[in-house]
C-alpha cells in the first residue's frame, strides 16, 4: 500500500490497490516523472538503485527532460536510455495529420 504524500501521483487508482513489490517499476516511473521532492526521496528509500536505473534505462513513458535529468543523475550513457531515442519521442499529435 502506497503512503498517504504520495497517493496523488496515482489519481486513478485507490492507495490500497498498488503493490509496492509487485507494481516497483510502474511506481518508480510515476514519481520520477511527475513526483515532488518528497515523493522522489520516498523512492530512493524504498527502493534499490539497480531498480531506479531499471526503470530510467528502459522506461518508454518518462519525458525527454525527465529522462535527461535522471540519466545526468546516474551518470548514464545517453545511448542506452530508451526515450532518448528517436523511435520512442513524443512527437505531436499525430491523429492531425490524417
Amino acid at each position: 500500500m502506497l503512503p498517504e504524500k504520495i497517493r496523488k501521483f496515482f489519481w486513478e487508482y485507490s492507495g490500497s490497490e498498488i503493490d509496492i513489490q509487485e507494481n516497483w517499476f510502474f511506481i518508480i516511473e510515476r514519481l520520477l516523472e511527475y513526483g515532488d521532492f518528497e515523493a522522489v526521496k520516498w523512492a530512493f528509500k524504498h527502493f534499490d538503485q539497480s531498480q531506479l536505473v531499471k526503470v530510467v534505462k528502459s522506461s518508454r513513458k518518462l519525458s525527454r527532460k525527465t529522462a535527461s535529468m535522471w540519466q545526468n543523475y546516474f551518470n548514464l550513457p545517453k545511448e542506452e536510455i530508451r526515450c532518448m531515442n528517436l523511435s520512442c519521442q513524443r512527437t505531436g499529435m499525430p491523429f492531425l495529420l490524417e
